[in-house]
């Protein structure tokens, strides 16, 4: 299993709220499934290298759009 961050359950959760989208919903943003983005929520996973890149291409795609404002510690969860 891929090491993260204990904190990118919160993470990806926080981000998920902030930009009103479900899992499923988020899952589709960044390719993989809902049950995926679930996993990850409730620290049953975590993402792998792929899938973090996603996931921080797209944070930092909501971060330059405005719509997405990560304390400084989340941020530094999904590098």
């Amino acid at each position: 299993m891929a090491k993260a961050p204990e904190n990118i359950a919160e993470t990806v959760k926080e981000v998920r709220q902030q930009l009103g989208l479900s899992q499923e919903e988020l899952a589709h943003e960044l390719g993989v499934s809902f049950s995926t983005i679930n996993r990850w929520e409730n620290s049953k996973t975590v993402p792998f290298k792929l899938a973090r890149r996603q996931f921080e291409a797209f944070c930092e795609r909501m971060t330059e759009r405005g719509k997405l404002h990560l304390p400084e510690n989340m941020r530094s969860d999904i590098r």
